[in-house]
């Protein structure tokens, strides 16, 4: 049994829902928001008295001068504060105390509690039916306020959890956030579990769980059924866990399990409602994350598709006469084998569809979105992107041809040649200033002394090389 943490101690509904919002929400303070305890209830009463007892003494003082009418109007404040910090109970009992003092001491015969006129008769019932109904007006107030605090309170954790899975791309992200705040929350053991053979838990918190082969039960079948299993549900064995299903767009996307310390469980009923509507920003994130990497996949197929038929479409066009004229340099070598010219021409026609062919296979799924690291370098051939230490490069098209040609066969020599001739074409093979242009330009934007190259070697009269990370630059 890996639970060991101890437990907090047994508290109301209320105050244990007050528990889940108050991370989340200083800045409520209002009592407002935090139902009566029994200490506050003592609290409210007792300055209800003494309210009582100042209106009592500001009653003698005033009474002699203005009358027993005007001092009934001084026993409502002391009943809308009982009310307002007690609740209704205790505002009930200072409302008949406050009646009966003013009959006590301001209705004759005076200091008794019998009413020998009508009219005295009537004050004191108006007083009482007014404390009476004010205390019970104030004491609603005190309800809706506290009521629409919990809402507003219950509504900011939802916003909360919704604008932090936001920037999650992927579930393992969404995982992470959600597993963090439901623990943080509810005040449990919180695992995020997906499909697979078996469960695969993407995240947990406290991490590394061990979860017993009924509690892998209970996963397993929260998956597969889309129901809550585990503690607390009838007709399985015994478990630590409860498990609820994250569904969305009719599918089970994952299942969150949870576990208290005390053995009580997870959720209680007054929590259901918020822990339902977090469990669907968790399903609409996870929906979004899958939305998004299948968009990321099609984007990227159809990318490949298009160069790939482009490349196709070239071969009627370049590839079939460069056959041609390696067919027709062949048979020109065999009727004079010692005709350079003809051997020339067809050296430079295979190396075109060496070209061509490389092209092609270059397309193989994935090869071409993966960034190509050299060193400091990242070079993404895909997206045509160049970084150094994660600051982006800007390169000409021709620089990162050069660039992308290196990358390709890092550590290898390449003849100026062959870079002149996979760059601007066979009809520039030997021109090789282009391509010492291009390196230059390349050194003073990649290398950190672009005299003292690291990054792209000469060899002379050979051509160039880029290092690779493995192999240190001398």
């Amino acid at each position: 049994m890996w639970i060991a943490k101890s437990a907090p101690p047994h508290g109301s509904t209320r105050a244990a829902f007050g528990r889940i919002f108050a991370p989340m929400h200083d800045d409520l303070p209002s009592p407002l928001a935090t139902p009566p305890s029994a200490g506050s209830r003592a609290i409210g009463l007792a300055l209800g008295l003494l309210l009582t007892l100042a209106a009592t003494l500001a009653g003698l003082l005033l009474a002699p001068g203005w009358g027993s009418a005007a001092v009934v109007l001084l026993y409502l404040p002391p009943v809308l504060v009982t009310a307002r910090y007690a609740g209704l109970v205790p505002a009930l009992a200072v409302s008949v105390i406050a009646t009966l003092v003013f009959n006590f001491f301001f209705t004759e015969p005076y200091r008794t509690l019998r009413i020998d006129s009508p009219a005295d008769l009537v004050t004191v019932m108006a007083l009482f039916l007014v404390a009476v109904v004010t205390s019970q007006l104030t004491s609603a107030m005190r309800t809706q306020a506290q009521l629409a605090a919990e809402r507003a309170a219950r509504n900011a954790t939802i916003a909360g959890l919704a604008r932090r899975l936001l920037s999650c791309t992927d579930r393992d992200a969404v995982a992470a956030v959600v597993t963090c705040d439901l623990a943080r929350l509810f005040d449990c053991h919180v695992v995020f579990a997906v499909e697979a053979e078996p469960a695969q838990i993407l995240a947990a918190q406290p991490a590394s769980p061990a979860l017993a082969p009924n509690d892998h039960a209970a996963l397993a079948t929260a998956l597969e059924q889309g129901r809550v299993t585990g503690r607390g549900m009838l007709h399985v064995s015994p478990t630590d866990w409860q498990f609820h299903p994250v569904s969305g767009a009719g599918k089970v996307h994952a299942a969150i399990g949870l576990a208290r310390t005390d053995g009580r469980p997870p959720v209680a009923e007054s929590q259901r409602e918020l822990f339902g509507n977090l469990l669907d920003q968790a399903a609409l994130a996870l929906e979004r994350a899958r939305l998004e990497a299948e968009a990321s996949a099609t984007i990227a197929s159809k990318e490949r598709d298009r160069m790939r038929a482009v490349l196709l479409a070239s071969i009627g066009e370049d590839v079939k006469p460069r056959l041609l004229a390696i067919q027709t340099g062949a048979r020109s070598l065999r009727r004079n084998p010692g005709d350079k010219e003809a051997a020339g021409a067809v050296a430079s026609e295979a190396a075109k569809l060496q070209l061509y062919v490389d092209n092609l296979v270059d397309l193989g799924p994935g090869e071409d979105q993966e960034p190509i690291i050299c060193g400091p370098l990242t070079i993404d051939l895909f997206r045509h992107t160049v970084s150094r230490d994660e600051a982006p490069v800007h390169l000409t098209p021709k620089e990162f041809a050069v660039l992308a040609e290196l990358a390709r066969h890092a550590g290898r020599v390449l003849t100026h040649r062959h870079l002149l001739r996979a760059v601007w074409g066979p009809a520039h093979e030997d021109h090789i200033d282009y391509l010492r242009v291009a390196i230059r330009a390349l050194r003073q934007k990649l290398e950190v002394d672009p005299a003292a190259p690291q990054l792209i070697r000469n060899e002379p009269a050979v051509g160039y090389r880029l290092v690779p990370p493995e192999v240190p630059a001398i």
